[in-house]
């Protein structure tokens, strides 16, 4: 059953009680990354493994995003600057014990490729916050094998590109 989560605003990211803060380095230039980010969201099954479907809604103001398992994610698109940095907060969840929710994805140049940051800002029952802090070993070897998955992606399409 899908709950309401208390909605927060950009400064969550700073602020919220749990932050697991995860970075790595791709070979693509900031603008592909981004482009895969933001404006290519039905493709994020494509490249990350525990998303099942991730499509845009409200006129791309929005995002419906399920996980594998079962978690689904209704969102509100809260930052989209191009080329750096693409933000988003889950309004409405079947994940318990959350109460809010914000992701943020940084990205920088870094020599001719990027460097992407992505934050995991939450707040929840004191399970949750336990379960979501020992689960930051598994989120960390996620992202990293997403952003490698991504980057794989964007460097045969440009090299196809020619």
């Amino acid at each position: 059953m899908a709950r309401r989560l208390r909605p927060v605003g950009l400064d969550f990211i700073d602020d919220a009680p749990i932050r697991l803060v995860f970075a790595t380095e791709a070979a693509a230039p900031p603008e592909a990354v981004y482009q895969a980010l933001a404006e290519e969201v039905a493709g994020w099954p494509s490249w990350f493994k525990a998303v099942t479907l991730a499509r845009p809604t409200h006129g791309g103001a929005g995002r419906e995003v399920r996980l594998m398992g079962g978690v689904r994610f209704q969102e509100t698109i809260m930052a989209a600057d191009p080329e750096q940095r693409y933000a988003y907060r889950v309004d409405t969840t079947n994940a318990p014990g959350v109460q809010a929710l914000l992701e943020e994805w940084r990205l920088t140049p870094a020599g001719s490729g990027t460097h992407v940051r992505w934050t995991f800002a939450a707040d929840g029952s004191a399970p949750f916050r336990l379960g979501l802090t020992a689960a930051r070993p598994g989120l960390g070897h996620s992202f990293r094998t997403a952003v490698r998955t991504l980057d794989g992606r964007l460097t045969a399409r440009r090299a196809a590109d020619q």
